[in-house]
């Protein structure tokens, strides 16, 4: 019996962006990845309020957790070797790190997606090229990359955001390409074609949501790797500017007094760390539901 275009059309899985988040709920692991990344958005927007001085204003250095401050409150977690409160710092720290990280995630991903869409689809000379690209970038280390492009052109938020999405974009491009060379051939895009419908239609409305449950695994794990790097970049001094709080400048800060005063570097280090396993488990958790369907 011959396929109408209503079977076409029937047979188009639609997994939408909410669904596939709810699917979490049959991981423990994502789920407590999920836990663990809400735990620092509420610290994040409620830093004014939970952090008990100024991350900036300077008390009693090298103080201990518990110790009292001089206007009779405690520093929970001690205090930096210029007398800063550690536990003020690493709550607007976390804004810094959920602010930055994720807007330059989406960016990459707004440029990965639209080459590889035009790869996969289009193919040809275009492909050749948007492949040749990406393959050239990607040889070189990324974080050689984002050392050279922030000395280059300095040390801001906006050059930070720039140098990772130049370093992302290519390997988000390849996921997009081998995505969409696979649903390029489904029975659902042939209907499109046959309906006259333009290239970007068929790219944006008939490919690209139906590769969203690999993308969304990705962007996770790859949010992850995005807090790391900002965190290597402002170990190395070349993350974002002073004085405001980041973590990976606190550690560096500290790190020559780790042995005498720990706590100064163990509070922003378990703050990195836990942020980027919770973005992973997610991931992990994600891709355990998504093996279920």
């Amino acid at each position: 019996m011959a396929t109408t275009h209503a079977d076409l059309v029937a047979k188009k899985p639609r997994r939408g962006l909410v669904a596939v988040l709810m699917n979490l709920r049959e991981s423990w692991v994502g789920m407590i990845g999920l836990a663990i990344v809400l735990f620092w958005v509420v610290v994040a927007l409620l830093a004014p309020i939970i952090s008990p001085y100024d991350p900036l204003a300077i008390q009693t250095p090298f103080a201990k957790p518990g110790s009292p401050a001089p206007d009779g409150g405690v520093f929970w977690l001690g205090a930096d070797h210029l007398g800063r409160d550690v536990l003020s710092r690493v709550a607007w720290g976390s804004r810094t790190v959920l602010i930055y990280a994720p807007l330059a995630t989406f960016c990459a991903y707004l440029v990965g997606i639209l080459m590889g869409l035009m790869a996969g689809y289009r193919r040809g000379w275009i492909d050749i090229l948007l492949s040749r690209v990406g393959d050239i970038i990607l040889s070189f280390p990324v974080l050689l990359l984002y050392i050279i492009a922030i000395q280059e052109f300095g040390r801001s938020n906006l050059n930070i955001v720039i140098a990772i999405v130049f370093g992302s974009a290519p390997g988000i491009m390849r996921i997009v390409r081998g995505l969409t060379l696979d649903i390029r051939e489904r029975e659902y895009v042939a209907a499109a074609q046959v309906r006259g419908e333009s290239n970007w239609y068929i790219m944006l409305t008939e490919i690209l949501p139906n590769a969203r449950g690999p993308l969304i695994v990705d962007a996770c794990l790859r949010l992850g790797y995005v807090i790391i790097t900002i965190g290597i970049l402002g170990f190395l001094g070349l993350g974002l500017p002073p004085p405001d709080p980041e973590w990976g400048g606190m550690i560096s800060e500290t790190r020559a007094m780790a042995m005498i005063f720990p706590h100064m570097t163990l509070a922003p280090a378990i703050a990195l760390s836990s942020l980027v396993l919770g973005f992973n488990l997610m991931a992990d958790g994600l891709r355990e539901t998504s093996l279920k369907d």
